[in-house]
């Protein structure tokens, strides 16, 4: 056993770059190779497909890239580790299993089942979903892994549970090993978004020297669960602490990262510059994983159609207003649900006809998809000739397509069958964690307070919050959240006292009738806020102008706040 292994992470969601495989493989040492491309939005997509095909569901893009990077994986012993199998992973093992026929190689090939719920949704209490997916953990690929596996292929596992796996399956972990599984959580965490982790996404992006094409991560963990966050030498992008950071906090609730294997206290982990483009991840503390396990549900809720009209020049508000009334007037049925949004982009005396323009954007909704179809289509085309001076479109509007909303639902974690199957046709079931306990903490430990004028640190300047801060903000279902981090930490008792729930729901209106959560992740100098709904009912549902929240933290950013003037400029 060595005293390191090498994970490397080379695709982020599904439609990530398709020669992040290759270009991993061949730009240095790995032990394994992971790949997430699964998020909420992909479970509806992968699942739209198996109702047209039952032997689709799974993510093709990692099909093809095996047969180009397949060879030189098993010519280096690397280990492959995909959640790519979607809602059918045994589709994309068999898929595999004849590639590697076809181009003459001898593949370990096993996957993982047993999230899909689908079967027992009714019985579950989960109601009628089209997709019904629990969450599972790392041990049942660590088991695959341990059995000679060279690829392994799953369903929805968490995203982490990719790294997870693979450490397990080195180093020997046992569910009790709650730090050691909690520090490789921690590095999956980092790793499992790519390119995030390096540069992609970053506030502070221009102080990066290279992001044309930055590299993907790296972590190399050990024996007890720290890790180093690294990437391939000669690549772009950039590993640094802030990085990291940002990464850290995307897409987490509270200080407790509640997983099947383990909880992992995000208040403890301690990231520490480690050289050039080397972070190290420690101090990391894990707890008692729920006795529950969460299930990605998506419901089919409708169809819904839409359509942007441009207004260019004088009197925006009022071409705006005349063209709403003519228009919902022209539907019969009226749609169960239509939103207008006017984008004013236009600027007084513009030198192009783009910038003297505004966008107003509709959408409809309604359980029937003629309600939205041509009729919707129709009222708009007609309007052409009968409306505000100067009436365009985008583009021409098209037919109503079906829509789902996404939910989360719990179920007892030994109600799941977490299931191995071997490349020997042989099974192997993965017990719960028997450390699970009922009564495990949840991720909340919101802290609160009252904003206070600042005074305490002198004179002060209205500039924007991003001149001192970094952010990262991303979706759960209908919630968002927005990790903030404060560049030194000598700021970070200001920024906690200055930037209270409150005064962040003054920061961000959008959210002012909203429960806001926040978080303090003093270790990482940030806090974390949690905007309950903000999204509706999840990215497929919602008509905001960045459905996935992932602009929310470049938002807060740009607003103005009073920072001490003793913190410079």
């Amino acid at each position: 056993m060595t005293a390191t292994i090498r994970v490397g992470n080379a695709s982020g969601f599904y439609g990530d770059r398709f020669l992040a495989v290759e270009e991993m493989l061949t730009g240095g040492d790995l032990d394994y190779l992971t790949g997430d491309y699964l998020a909420e939005l992909t479970m509806l997509i992968l699942g739209r497909d198996r109702l047209k095909d039952p032997k689709l569901g799974y993510a093709k893009t990692f099909l093809r890239q095996m047969e180009n990077s397949l060879g030189t994986a098993l010519d280096q012993g690397v280990k492959i580790v995909s959640n790519a199998g979607g809602v059918n992973p045994a589709g994309l093992a068999q898929a595999l299993t004849e590639l590697a026929d076809k181009l003459g190689l001898s593949a370990n090939i096993a996957y993982i089942d047993g999230d899909d719920l689908i079967a027992d949704a009714a019985e579950l209490g989960l109601g009628s979903p089209l997709t019904a997916n629990a969450y599972l953990g790392g041990f049942g690929i660590a088991a695959a892994l341990q059995s000679g596996a060279d690829i392994v292929v799953t369903g929805r596992v968490t995203d982490a549970s990719l790294t997870v796996g693979p450490a397990v399956a080195h180093f020997g972990w046992s569910p009790q090993d709650l730090d050691q599984l909690a520090g490789a959580v921690a590095a999956g965490h980092i790793i499992e978004c790519g390119t995030q982790a390096t540069g992609g996404n970053y506030s502070f992006f221009t102080e990066i020297a290279d992001l044309r094409h930055p590299g993907f991560p790296i972590a190399e963990i050990a024996v007890d669960g720290s890790s180093i966050i690294t990437k391939h030498e000669d690549t772009g992008g950039a590993v640094t602490v802030e990085t990291v950071t940002a990464q850290l906090l995307y897409e987490i609730a509270g200080p407790r990262y509640l997983g099947p294997d383990v909880t992992t206290r995000m208040d403890s982990v301690l990231l520490t510059d480690a050289g050039p483009d080397r972070v190290q991840v420690s101090g990391v503390r894990g707890e008692a994983p729920p006795d529950t396990l969460k299930v990605s549900l998506n419901h089919l809720a409708g169809f819904r159609n839409e359509i942007t009209m441009v207004l260019t020049g004088l009197d925006i508000d009022a071409k705006a207003a005349l063209v709403r009334d003519q228009f919902e007037s022209a539907l019969d049925p009226r749609p169960a649900d239509i939103a207008w949004t006017l984008t004013r982009l236009d600027q007084p005396d513009a030198a192009t006809q783009q910038q003297a323009s505004a966008l107003l954007h509709c959408v409809a909704k309604d359980p029937d998809q003629k309600v939205v179809g041509r009729q919707f289509s129709s009222a708009a085309v007609e309007l052409a000739l009968a409306s505000y001076p100067g009436f365009t479109m985008t583009a021409p509007p098209g037919s109503g397509v079906p829509f789902a909303v996404f939910e989360a639902g719990y179920v007892p974690a030994r109600s799941v069958s977490h299931r191995v199957h071997l490349a020997d046709g042989s099974q192997k079931l993965v017990e719960p964690s028997p450390c699970a306990r009922g009564d495990a903490p949840g991720s909340d430990g919101a802290v609160g307070g009252s904003q206070t004028s600042g005074s305490a640190w002198g004179p002060t300047r209205r500039a924007p919050l991003g001149e001192i801060a970094g952010a990262r903000s991303g979706d759960k279902g209908g919630n968002a959240n927005v990790g903030v981090w404060v560049r030194n930490p000598d700021h970070f008792d200001w920024l906690t006292t200055i930037l209270t729930v409150e005064h962040f729901k003054t920061l961000i209106p959008e959210a002012a009738a909203l429960e806001v959560r926040r978080h303090l992740l003093p270790n990482l100098s940030a806090i974390n806020f949690v905007v309950e709904g903000i999204l509706g009912r999840g990215v497929a549902d919602n008509v905001r102008f960045d459905p996935q929240a992932k602009g929310l933290g470049e938002w807060l950013r740009s607003r103005h706040v009073a920072i001490p003037v003793e913190f410079g400029e």
